[in-house]
């Protein structure tokens, strides 16, 4: 019976020629025809992801878009009724001072039976008129104040007529694109697994120049083949030297006009076969 110390030891011994089988691997040299399949191979993969995004349009981005706007709206009726509030605050500020001149004129008119001479008498009565105007003022600042507030209620109305509008189109949007993704992740999902394991098999340096093209791309090509004597890609005239030199998968060759990695006809056929 096995001792635990050689069990330990066959353990490590198995973890190491696994790790060096995946060493081996990782450092593999591929040929410049393997490499350039398998840049095809993940340029399919991509295009076919591509696909499924397209086929989601834009509803992305609609969606953004909805929730961006519902976020304005609510935020724009939390404003509206702050400002009511306010001016309701006003309207209850301006009636106290409208009954603290009423309190004053009741008492003045009371002091002009007391008075003595017409100078007093002259100064309550001025008090009396002064205080009579700031009621009239201060009652317009209140139809002010409650014109403010019902023009913001209807705004308010407006906003949330507009809001469950807007709140029914993201339902609908959502729903649409969940459908779509729903339909479409598990494709996508292998997808996505596929160009991951070929991307391991292509050396960093091409990775990186390949998703770099892709991105400037408008179509998301990098790799494309000879059509007509032509870059697949921008359509430029290739010359039969260049030509003969795709053919023989000898090195990658880029286009000179829009930099994209070209293949042969061959090789695109025998690849999608």
């Amino acid at each position: 019976m096995p001792c635990i110390f050689q069990i330990q030891i066959q353990t490590q011994l198995i973890i190491s020629i696994k790790m060096a089988k995946k060493k081996e691997v990782a450092e593999r040299e591929y040929t410049v025809e393997e490499r350039l399949r398998s840049l095809y191979q993940l340029q399919i993969t991509m295009t076919a992801i591509d696909k499924i995004k397209t086929l989601r349009g834009e509803l992305p981005l609609e969606v953004s878009d909805l929730e961006d706007e519902i976020a304005g709206l609510e935020t724009r009726i939390k404003n509206y009724q702050d400002e009511i509030e306010s001016n309701k605050a006003n309207v209850a500020a301006q009636k106290n001072k409208i009954s603290e001149s009423t309190g004053l004129i009741e008492k003045y008119k009371t002091q002009l039976d007391n008075v003595r001479n017409n100078r007093e008498f002259d100064n309550l009565s001025k008090e009396i008129e002064f205080q009579g105007l700031e009621i009239e003022f201060t009652e317009k600042k209140i139809k002010e104040f409650n014109a403010v507030v019902a023009r913001k209620k209807e705004d308010i109305v407006q906003c949330k007529e507009l809001l469950d509008g807007r709140k029914g189109d993201l339902t609908q949007k959502k729903s649409e694109l969940e459908e779509i993704i729903s339909e479409t992740r598990q494709e996508e999902e292998k997808l996505r697994e596929k160009a991951k394991k070929l991307e391991e098999t292509i050396e960093p340096r091409l990775l990186t120049a390949f998703k770099r093209i892709r991105k400037g791309a408008h179509n998301g090509l990098a790799v494309v083949d000879i059509q007509r004597d032509a870059c697949g890609g921008c359509f430029n005239k290739i010359p039969p030297q260049k030509q003969m030199d795709i053919k023989l998968r000898k090195k990658i060759i880029v286009c000179e006009y829009c930099g994209r990695v070209m293949i042969d006809p061959d090789l695109t056929q025998s690849v999608q076969k």
